[in-house]
């Protein structure tokens, strides 16, 4: 899609909406579901005027149509005004009712993002075509946040370390989230994987633990070579020839902006989260605000 493309789209999605902010669409509960058709797509929310030249945008496709989107949100209105990071940003997730798998996390991204900023947010679980993903994302530098075995890893790791292999299972994960504080003892239970009210005053405060449990996950994995101190979260101008990591990207070094090895298999960083970059990026390194 051109960025003319592009712009059009958001103009139809500012008329078709009536609301406003930074919020998600509210979403009846309901039997779970993985996946949903593309008749399903849920829209995105409205994109409001750039109120300074110095915002910053950024599409995120997510692969969840809650715990992502939520925990989006939560980061534009705890930290996106730039009163604590010295820049305002606003973020744009793109997601569908029932869930994308990660290719069509990528591919869904791109589409709306025409050549602004994207990253992509997705799960091991037990996908198998995790690398076409990861190919795609290269192909025109959209930033990967990979998770294995889930994003409940990321909130997890707001609360306390964690490792051992995980074969792509959140069991052992949500068990030890549900643990980890009282507002979160009832996550992932009736279809509940909201990260809204309680559960993001309970966050707060915490996000330097949070990057420093990540990084070293990165720094603990097989591949000896793998460090979080060599993660590169960076922004990629993704229609500057004169950029040194302009498109396209080799996928081996595309993956290893994360920290691990060129020659560590994406697959096989078990357990590992990456969203950590995605906050370093915005310079979201500390919160200390917090009671």
């Amino acid at each position: 899609m051109s960025r003319r493309g592009g712009q059009e789209h958001e103009q139809e999605q500012r008329t078709e909406s009536e609301s406003g902010g930074h919020e998600p669409e509210a979403v009846p509960k309901k039997r779970k579901k993985r996946r949903g058709s593309a008749d399903e797509e849920r829209p995105l929310e409205p994109v409001r005027v750039t109120k300074s030249k110095q915002e910053r945008v950024l599409y995120v496709g997510c692969e969840g149509e809650s715990t992502e989107p939520d925990y989006l949100d939560y980061l534009v209105k705890r930290f996106g005004s730039g009163e604590r990071t010295g820049q305002p940003f606003r973020i744009v997730p793109v997601y569908k009712e029932n869930g994308l798998l990660p290719e069509q996390v990528v591919e869904a991204v791109r589409q709306y993002a025409a050549t602004d900023e994207t990253w992509a947010l997705f799960d091991r679980d037990e996908h198998t075509r995790i690398p076409r993903a990861v190919e795609d994302a290269a192909a025109d530098s959209t930033e990967l946040c990979f998770s294995h075995p889930s994003f409940d890893l990321w909130l997890l790791m707001h609360f306390q370390a964690f490792g051992g292999r995980q074969s792509g299972s959140s069991k052992n994960v949500v068990d030890k989230l549900r643990k980890a504080h009282p507002d979160f003892r009832r996550f992932d239970k009736g279809n509940d994987k909201s990260v809204q009210g309680r559960r993001r005053l309970a966050l707060e405060g915490r996000v330097k633990s949070a990057i420093d449990n990540a990084k070293g996950l990165v720094t603990q994995c097989e591949y000896g070579s793998c460090k979080g101190s060599q993660a590169n979260w960076t922004p990629v101008d993704r229609i500057s020839p004169e950029n040194p990591d302009y498109l396209p990207q080799s996928p081996r070094k595309w993956a290893a902006r994360s920290g691990h090895a060129p020659d560590c298999p994406v697959l096989s960083r078990d357990p590992s989260t990456d969203v950590w970059r995605l906050l370093v990026s915005l310079d979201i390194t500390e919160d200390s605000d917090a009671n």
